[in-house]
């Protein structure tokens, strides 16, 4: 009898295991929806590499995803860098859950299943959208208009590229155009963007939905030669002031400020930023990057942090999260807490003649003096103008190190 009970309890300890690893994520890719409202929803892929790790993919982009956990019955999806998750029950290969955002109290349903396709098409392109669209968003609210410039390129049903505008671009975009209907979306862990228009040869006129807690609309008409406001002429000092002055804490509590030695005769570049923006995080790599393949030069980068999350241990920890993910070693300061309202940024900065952008970018020369004040980030989502950039920073920075 005892053998016997022996041997049950053996057979029901292996079939729990089994169970539970029937739980976890299978391999393969997968098509993910995100509930925008009642009759529309979110598309993105994402590919399991194990179970413990995927990448989330929207067109050139590949957001590799480390931090997959399980407990109870449910997967927790920690992206890299930003606080949003996603935690599904798994049901015969499908998941069902919520993306979370908890700072800004925020939840999306989350539904995924086994699925290459992203956006289902039921007719063909009726136009080519291939090339550069001048847009306008809020077009009929003035207080809220904005323009923006749509680079597009199409495959057969096949659409990527994004939308920039004077303080960023809206990522990779990636979707299609099914008969006349264009839909495009990107998902990146901070944002979820979807955008629908009905398109003709030379005109758009659609929705743009973030997340499920805003929506705008928009218009575009085929502009090969349009171009953006110049960047470095959005934001400026203000009259009365020649220089930028602030003190703020590192993770140890150090006010820092730029009356401080490390700072004396160089140049500087001073990063208005936040860890939950995702043009921040591509405007931080690419700093990152420059900064450690240049211990020796006479230059020094510093992070001004304005964080939405309630409590300052939060926005040290997002920071921290963000500097390792990154491998940032300048300095990441706490500019702000519960809130990343730009009106109350432009108070903590008064020499500014507002906080236009996150990101931001001051460069300060040896002497003191701004020389430049650079508004937005255009990241690689916008190719030929990410290239343009790399270079006017390069020769920007290389002339004030040689004065």
């Amino acid at each position: 009898m005892r053998y016997i009970t022996i041997v049950f309890l053996a057979l029901f300890v292996l079939a729990c295991k089994q169970e539970a690893k029937t739980n976890t994520l299978q391999t393969g890719t997968y098509r993910a929806l995100l509930k925008v409202n009642e009759t529309e929803n979110l598309p993105f892929n994402f590919e399991v590499i194990s179970e413990n790790k995927l990448n989330i993919l929207n067109a050139e982009e590949i957001i590799e995803v480390e931090d997959v956990t399980y407990k109870n019955d449910s997967v927790y999806i920690k992206m890299p860098v930003f606080e949003g998750y996603l935690v599904a029950k798994i049901e015969d290969g499908a998941l069902t859950g919520s993306f979370v955002k908890a700072g800004l109290n925020r939840i999306m349903a989350f539904s995924a299943e086994k699925n290459t396709v992203r956006f289902d098409t039921s007719e063909k392109p009726t136009n080519e959208i291939s090339g550069n669209w001048e847009a306008v968003f809020s077009p009929k609210v003035e207080e809220d208009r904005y323009i923006a410039k749509g680079i597009f390129s199409q495959k057969g049903h096949i659409v990527t590229g994004t939308f920039r505008t004077t303080t960023g671009d809206y990522r990779y975009l990636e979707g299609v155009l099914d008969g006349n209907q264009l839909k495009l979306s990107t998902f990146d862990g901070a944002h979820a963007f979807l955008f629908t228009a009905t398109v003709t040869d030379s005109t758009m006129v659609g929705t743009f939905y973030s997340g499920n807690h805003f929506k705008e609309p928009f218009t575009a008409k085929r502009n090969e030669t349009y171009e953006l406001p110049d960047a470095n002429t959005l934001t400026f000092l203000k009259e009365g002031y020649d220089k930028v002055a602030f003190s703020f804490p590192d993770e140890t509590g150090t006010m820092v400020s730029l009356n401080d030695e490390r700072f004396k005769d160089k140049v500087v570049l001073v990063q208005i930023m936040g860890t939950w923006c995702p043009n921040c995080l591509d405007e931080s790599k690419f700093y990152s990057e420059f900064y450690k393949n240049n211990p020796d030069k006479d230059i020094e980068i510093i992070a001004l942090a304005f964080e939405y999350v309630k409590t300052e241990e939060a926005a040290f920890n997002n920071i921290k999260r963000l500097k390792d993910k990154t491998g940032i070693t300048y300095p990441v300061l706490l500019a702000q807490y519960g809130s990343s309202s730009k009106v109350k940024a432009q108070e903590k900065l008064p020499m500014l003649n507002h906080v236009l952008s996150y990101p931001t970018t001051i460069f300060i020369d040896k002497t003191g003096e701004v020389r430049k004040i650079h508004t937005g980030f255009n990241g690689p989502a916008t190719g030929e103008k990410y290239v343009a950039f790399k270079t006017e920073f390069s020769s920007f920075v290389n002339e004030l190190l040689a004065e």
